[in-house]
C-alpha cells in the first residue's frame, strides 16, 4: 500500500480569471506561480516559497459553466486504484461526476460526489517511483485543515471511514451540535459537521495557514475578495476567517492573533460556510461584542 491512501494530497482550483486569481492568491498567501499548460489546456501552479507546490490552478470549463458551475477549490484525496475506489464509492451510494482517466502520463483522476452530494477527488500517481505525498498541516501557505459540511455528520463519517479508513477522534460539543473531528493513521487532519438547514448543499472547505489572522483578512479585502465571516477564535487558539476570492470561489483561513486586541471585520452578505463553524458561531459573536468597546493589547 502507497503512503498516501486516504489523505488529501492535491487541491485545485477552478476560476474564470487564471490571471486575477494568481494576483488575489500571491497577495493573500504568497504564492508563486508556475506555468505548466500545454496545448490543449492552460494550467499553473501555486507554489510555497518555490519549495513545493501546493495547488493547481485551471479555467472553469465552458460546458461547466453552461451547466450553472461557479468558481471552486476541490481536494483529492490520493488512492492506491482510482477505478477500484470509484467503483466502491458507487456501490456505497456516491456518485461519479468525472470517471477515471489519465492525466498525460504524471497521474490518473476522477471527480467524485459522497451519497450526500458533497464533492471530492480522486487522485493515484502513475510513476510509482514520485509517490504523491500529503502536505504537512502545519506548513505555511499549505492547507492546515479539511472540514466537511455534511447532510448528517454520522452516515457522512461511516462512507468515509469504509472508504478510506477515517476514523473519530475527539468530538467539540457546542450550542448548535457536534464537530467530530477525524483521524488518519493517527493524526487528526479534519472535521465533519451537520450542516444547519439553511446551508443548501453539502460541502468541503479547505483552510490555508495564513499565519497572522487579522494582517490576512486586511490582505483578502484589499486583494479584492471579501471576508464572510471572522475572525473566529476556535478550541486549539487558532482563529479562522471564511472568505470568497474576487471570482467567488470560497475558501478559508487558519492562523494566530499576534496581538490580545479583538477586531472585527464586517462580513460580506451571508453565505453557506458562514453559518457553522465548531458550533461556536453564536458564542463567538458574543464575545466580540463584550469585547469591542475594551480592546486589549
Amino acid at each position: 500500500m502507497t503512503n498516501y491512501h486516504g489523505r488529501f494530497v492535491w487541491y485545485e482550483l477552478s476560476t474564470t480569471d487564471m490571471e486575477c486569481a494568481q494576483a488575489f492568491y500571491a497577495e493573500v498567501l504568497g504564492w508563486g506561480t508556475q506555468d505548466v499548460s500545454m496545448p490543449s489546456m492552460a494550467y499553473s501552479l501555486f507554489t510555497v516559497r518555490e519549495v513545493f507546490s501546493v495547488s493547481g490552478l485551471v479555467n472553469l470549463p465552458e460546458d461547466a459553466k453552461k451547466t450553472g458551475a461557479k468558481p471552486r477549490w476541490i481536494g483529492y484525496v490520493g488512492v492506491d486504484d482510482v477505478d477500484t475506489t470509484t467503483d466502491l464509492i458507487e456501490r456505497l451510494g456516491g456518485t461519479v461526476h468525472v470517471p477515471p482517466m489519465d492525466f498525460l502520463n504524471f497521474s490518473r483522476f476522477a471527480v467524485v460526489a459522497d451519497p450526500q452530494s458533497a464533492t471530492f477527488g480522486l487522485i493515484s500517481w502513475l510513476r510509482r517511483s514520485q509517490p504523491l505525498q500529503a502536505q504537512k498541516l502545519d506548513t505555511l501557505g499549505g492547507v492546515g485543515w479539511h472540514e466537511l459540511l455534511a447532510g448528517d455528520l454520522e452516515k457522512a463519517l461511516a462512507f468515509y471511514g469504509k472508504l478510506f479508513g477515517w476514523q473519530k477522534a475527539e468530538a467539540k460539543k457546542g450550542p448548535m451540535g457536534t464537530y467530530q473531528l477525524f483521524s488518519h493513521g493517527g493524526q487528526r487532519i479534519g472535521g465533519i459537521v451537520t450542516k444547519p438547514r439553511g446551508v443548501s448543499a453539502p460541502s468541503w472547505v479547505y483552510y490555508f495557514n495564513a499565519g497572522d489572522i487579522d494582517a490576512a483578512a486586511k490582505r483578502v479585502m484589499a486583494g479584492g475578495g471579501q471576508v464572510l465571516e471572522g475572525p473566529i477564535e476556535v478550541p486549539d487558539g487558532s482563529w479562522i476567517l471564511q472568505c470568497i476570492d474576487p471570482q467567488g470561489a470560497m475558501f478559508a483561513l487558519v492562523g494566530k492573533r499576534r496581538y490580545k486586541a479583538i477586531v472585527r471585520f464586517t462580513p460580506a452578505a451571508s453565505r453557506d460556510i458562514s453559518e457553522y463553524r465548531f458550533g461556536l458561531r453564536k458564542q463567538a459573536h458574543a464575545k466580540l461584542l463584550r469585547r469591542s468597546c475594551c480592546p486589549r493589547f
